[in-house]
C-alpha cells in the first residue's frame, strides 16, 4: 500500500494550427468566470485550454497561443 503518490506531469499542450484555430476567451455572463479556448474557424466549436484566474494566467495563455498583445484577444459570451 502506497501512502504518498508522485504527481504525474501535466500533459503537454497540443499544437494548435493557426490556420484552423483562433484563440478566444469565453466569459460567463453571470459569474464572470473566464476560460481560455481555441475556436475552430470552420465550425465555431470551442476547445477549452485553461481557466483564467489572474493576469499571469492570461499572459501564460498568450505565450502558449503565440499572441503578443493580450488586449487583442476576442471575448465570447
Amino acid at each position: 500500500m502506497k501512502l504518498f503518490r508522485k504527481e504525474k506531469p501535466a500533459p503537454a499542450a497540443p499544437a494548435w494550427p493557426r490556420e484552423q484555430y483562433e484563440p478566444v476567451i469565453r466569459s460567463s455572463i453571470c459569474t464572470g468566470e473566464q476560460v481560455a479556448c481555441m475556436r475552430e474557424q470552420e465550425t465555431g466549436k470551442l476547445h477549452e485550454v485553461m481557466l483564467l484566474r489572474t493576469a499571469a494566467d492570461r499572459e501564460e495563455f498568450c505565450r502558449i497561443a503565440g499572441i503578443e498583445d493580450p488586449a487583442s484577444l476576442k471575448t465570447v459570451y
